[in-house]
């Protein structure tokens, strides 16, 4: 491969091929420091990668300042920055991952629109909020937020470029005399006492922000760096052109003290009084008309991504992103998984009756668990929301949230989701190691059962708990009394894994190869274990849903782990139909509806691939890190964030079409070992988030969320 090369002479005349293992694709642009290139994981991500120029290279001060820019990066964690990939500070040409995200920043974004909308900036305020408290809160104080380091990606705001942020106990210090920072957003102290900036120079950063956005303007205004510093230290802010309703908050951001300004949880807490909502237009800004877009076109710029009557992940975005957020999202940021998805229960749809259905259903939130920690894990039987969490089982009425009973169940919490099986309510604990069953109409008890020693898995279906064990046998027990229905060998490689979905009477044990070539399957009757059909497919596949007769199965390299396809397996007529994926994804969770199925991956990465046809339907990035499973309904998917918001994208073409306020809660910063699926019953979508609390939503008209 031809060295990639850009106009001028000197040492960056020629740009690397490759930074570690990423092959470099594209420049996506130049900052001061370094080069950043459009690149790709092994397993498809998208990655912005920064690439330092040679001549700091080869400067050991700055060398030290990228080490501590990785770092920092890699400590912080929240909803509102952007992950870390990798990094390798010591190479020849040092260099940084993160993920890339579509989005200008918001100094494009100020640039080609205007101010802000009142609802947009607080909204903003919301999220660098939030943003600011997971970055301090590790102990990192960023120095240096600003409007081209805040990208406004679709799903919220992320704070970018750490390039000068320092850590509580970094061992690099300022040099006396030295300002790092710009000015316009820099606070009082930075420039009075820098060796002694703290958390509180951010916040005093967020109302300049702010100003900016709601203005398009600072709250210091100069064409001299150094009339602007004496401004900031001695002047009152101008904050004309704010909203009425934010401007007291913002004007205590921009207190002359770091210890007047507030915290980013009192600054939380003082949103939530704000009459003002938060709503679901995105950040990408309107598109030009007339004139003013055959201008931009004529000029060689992209043109601004048009807007529809719901908010878009799709290509457009990128397009926009390539025009300049990109570089932004190189330059630093880092979300560590808050929650990672987990348990093998696939998406909670229920086809069963649906709650008996009201004149006009009204959202409803609740929050009945105390004060433990983790989200909420639900099932919906009985005609009640039955739900786990922190010791604690509890009944919601769906239709208006109110608590029917709650009660303690004794035991450590497991991962495993508790199941709705015989009639009953059935929740493992004890890292599963005990079952207990409750009454959902009551929540009294009415069985339990410790699970043999050599127990491997579990799972459920509407009448039966099967249960694997360590030397290849499935024991059938039954939901409703906790006895032992049947219990059979199961041939096949190793320990059968299990599976069963929502409507289908049949369990499949899957069992793989040693080199992973072929996978053996057997389908047999969950209520007698009695055999039905036996398969052995090519290649290491892993079961995702059943429909129409129909087993559906991903397709995983044995090498990288990764999943390289999607196999549909007839056992009427043995017909197996493949579609490739044209880029493997890491660790994808699936829905399966008709014919198509919906693939989340760990990266954000949403597939619509149709087996019918054999064909891809859409291909969207949506930005959120380790999902949870998505559902599907005839018209959207759901899925849940870490950060507790539930989001609908659009079925037939991948638009988001809704979404709900993140709510972390007090313990963000607790990593979960499951993230569940909403549970879709109905028209209605119930989910939770790591705040505690459970709510319900109407499905049908995701754009009231």
């Amino acid at each position: 491969m031809t060295p990639q090369r850009r106009p001028g002479a000197g040492t960056e005349a020629e740009l690397p091929e490759y930074a570690g293992q990423y092959r470099l694709e594209s420049c996506l642009g130049s900052g001061g420091m370094g080069v950043v290139h459009l690149a790709r994981s092994t397993s498809g991500l998208k990655l912005a990668v920064k690439v330092v120029h040679a001549e700091f290279a080869r400067d050991p001060e700055f060398r030290g300042r990228f080490r501590q820019e990785v770092a920092a990066a890699r400590r912080v964690s929240g909803a509102f920055t952007a992950p870390v990939v990798d990094a390798d500070p010591e190479a020849e040409r040092p260099w940084m991952a993160t993920l890339f995200i579509p989005g200008p920043t918001l100094s494009q974004y100020v640039k080609r629109n205007g101010p802000m909308p009142a609802a947009q900036v607080r909204r903003l305020m919301a999220g660098l909020a939030e943003a600011l408290r997971d970055i301090h809160r590790v102990g990192v104080v960023h120095r240096d937020l600003k409007p081209s380091n805040v990208l406004l990606a679709e799903d919220g705001p992320k704070v970018i470029d750490f390039g000068i942020s320092r850590p509580k106990d970094s061992e690099l210090r300022t040099e006396t005399g030295k300002l790092i920072g710009t000015p316009p957003f820099m606070a009082p102290e930075q420039f009075r006492r820098p060796r002694e900036v703290g958390p509180a120079a951010d916040i005093f950063a967020l109302g300049s922000v702010l100003v900016h956005a709601a203005t398009g303007r600072g709250p210091f205004d100069s064409d001299s760096p150094y009339v602007v510093a004496y401004q900031v230290v001695h002047d009152e802010p101008d904050l004309t052109g704010v909203p009425e309703t934010l401007a007291p908050l913002v004007l205590r951001c921009l207190a002359k003290e770091p210890e007047d300004r507030p915290t980013p949880d009192e600054l939380m807490r003082e949103l939530r009084s704000v009459a003002a909502s938060y709503d679901t237009q995105a950040f990408i800004p309107a598109q030009r008309t007339g004139d003013d877009a055959s201008a931009r076109e004529s000029a060689g710029a992209d043109p601004v991504v048009e807007p529809a009557s719901r908010r878009r992940f799709g290509k457009r975005a990128v397009r926009a992103a390539l025009a300049g957020g990109a570089l932004a999202l190189a330059l630093g940021g880092v979300l560590t998984g808050l929650l990672w998805p987990g348990g093998d229960g696939g998406p909670a749809v229920h086809r069963g009756s649906a709650p008996a259905a009201a004149a006009r259903f009204s959202a409803w939130r609740a929050k009945p668990a105390g004060t433990g920690s983790g989200m909420p894990q639900c099932v919906y039987g009985a005609g009640a929301v039955l739900c786990f969490r922190s010791g604690l089982a509890y009944a919601l009425d769906p239709a208006n949230g109110r608590l029917r009973w709650r009660r303690s169940v004794a035991g450590e919490r497991t991962s495993d989701a508790p199941a709705f099986s015989g009639g009953l309510l059935v929740l493992p604990t004890d890292g599963g190691r005990r079952v207990v069953a409750l009454d959902p109409a009551s929540g009294t008890p009415r069985w339990q059962r410790d699970m043999p020693a050599h127990t491997r898995g579990m799972r459920f279906t509407p009448d039966m708990l099967l249960v694997t064990g360590a030397d290849g046998t499935v024991t059938g027990v039954s939901g409703a009394s906790g006895r032992t229905a049947w219990h059979r060998r199961v041939a096949g490689p190793g320990v059968p894994e299990l599976a069963s979905y929502d409507g289908d009477p049949l369990v499949y044990a899957v069992g793989t190869d040693a080199d992973g070539t072929h996978t053996l399957i057997n389908a047999v009757a969950a209520g007698t274990g009695a055999a039905r059909w036996k398969a052995r497919l090519a290649g290491m596949l892993q079961p995702i849903g059943s429909q129409g007769g129909s087993l559906f199965l991903l397709s995983v390299d044995p090498g990288s782990g990764d999943a390289d396809g999607v196999v549909r397996y007839t056992p009427a007529t043995k017909a197996v139909r493949r579609i490739a994926l044209s880029v493997p994804l890491t660790a994808p969770q699936a829905a399966v509806r008709g014919d198509v199925v919906h693939l989340l991956a760990t990266g954000g990465s949403l597939d619509a691939l149709d087996l019918g046809t054999g064909k891809r339907l859409w291909h969207t990035e949506t930005s959120v890190s380790r999902g949870s499973a998505p559902v599907a309904s005839a018209g959207e998917v759901y899925f849940t964030a870490p950060d507790g918001r539930l989001l609908a994208v659009d079925a037939r073409d991948g638009s988001l079409v809704g979404q709900t306020p993140p709510r972390l809660g007090a313990n963000a910063g607790e990593v979960a070992a499951v993230l569940p699926a909403p549970l879709l019953v109905g028209s209605r979508v119930y989910a939770t988030s790591p705040d505690g609390s459970v709510f319900a939503l109407d499905g049908s008209d995701p754009k009231s969320w």
